[in-house]
C-alpha cells in the first residue's frame, strides 16, 4: 500500500484518487467534506449500499441516474414507493438492477422517517464518530471496519436499517466526513479535513467491495 502519489496536477493524494479524473475529482471535491443535511446522508448510506459487491466508480458513474431513479433521495418520496416503483427500478439499466438493493433502499427510507423523536441519521452516525486520532500515512493504516463501525451497523439495523454492514458503516462515516482518512500528506487533508472544519458538500466513498450489507 502506498502513500500519497502526485495528481494530474503534481499535488499529492490518497493512492486510490489518481487512477482516474473522476475519481481525482471526486476525491478532491467530496470525498470526507462533512455532510449533514438527511437527503444528502440518505442518499450517500443508498449508494454505499448499492456499492457492495461493485467498485466504487461503477457508482459514481451511475450517480445522476440513480437520483433519477429514486426522486433525488427525498427520505419522503422514496417512503412512498411501491412494488410498481421496484419493478421501474428493476427494469432500469442506468443504475445497479439488484432487488435486494432497490427493496433496502425503499425500507431505509421507511426507517428514517419512522426514527424516533430527537433521533436523525446523523445523530446517529454522530454518537458513533469515532476520536481523532493520528493521520494514516499509507493506505494500509485505513482500516475497512472498526469497533465503532460495528457498532453502528448493530444501531442501524436496529432502527430497522437494512443492508448495512460494518464496512458500510464505516464507509459511510468517511464518505460524509465523521473520520478523516485522508492520508498525512494528502494535499486535501491540508486544506480541508473532512472532521468538522470544511462546508457540508456531497460526497461517496472508496472501498475494498468486499462488503455484502449484511456482515
Amino acid at each position: 500500500m502506498s502513500g500519497a502519489v502526485p495528481g494530474s496536477d503534481g499535488r499529492p493524494r490518497c493512492g486510490w484518487a489518481v487512477s482516474s479524473a473522476e475519481y481525482e475529482r471526486y476525491h478532491d471535491l467530496e470525498w470526507g467534506r462533512p455532510v449533514r443535511d438527511e437527503t444528502g446522508l440518505f442518499e450517500r448510506l443508498s449508494l454505499e449500499a448499492f456499492q457492495s459487491g461493485l467498485s466504487w466508480i461503477t457508482i459514481l458513474r451511475k450517480r445522476d441516474a440513480f437520483r433519477r431513479a429514486f426522486a433525488g433521495f427525498v427520505p419522503e418520496a422514496v417512503a412512498a414507493f411501491d412494488a410498481a416503483d421496484v419493478e421501474r427500478l428493476l427494469a432500469d439499466a442506468g443504475i445497479v438492477r439488484n432487488r435486494q438493493k432497490i427493496e433496502a433502499t425503499i425500507a431505509n427510507a421507511r426507517a428514517l422517517l419512522a426514527l424516533p423523536a430527537g433521533v436523525t441519521l446523523g445523530s446517529v452516525l454522530g454518537r458513533h464518530r469515532p476520536e481523532a486520532g493520528p493521520a494514516p500515512a499509507t493506505l494500509a493504516d485505513v482500516p475497512a471496519i472498526t469497533d465503532g463501525s460495528t457498532a453502528l451497523a448493530r444501531d442501524l439495523r436496529r432502527l430497522g436499517f437494512r443492508f448495512v454492514g460494518p464496512t458500510t458503516a464505516y464507509a459511510m462515516l468517511q464518505a460524509t466526513g465523521y473520520v478523516d482518512d485522508h492520508l498525512r500528506d494528502c494535499w486535501v487533508r491540508g486544506a480541508a479535513g473532512g472532521t468538522g472544519n470544511a462546508e457540508p458538500t456531497a460526497g461517496g466513498t472508496v472501498r475494498a467491495p468486499s462488503d455484502d450489507g449484511t456482515r
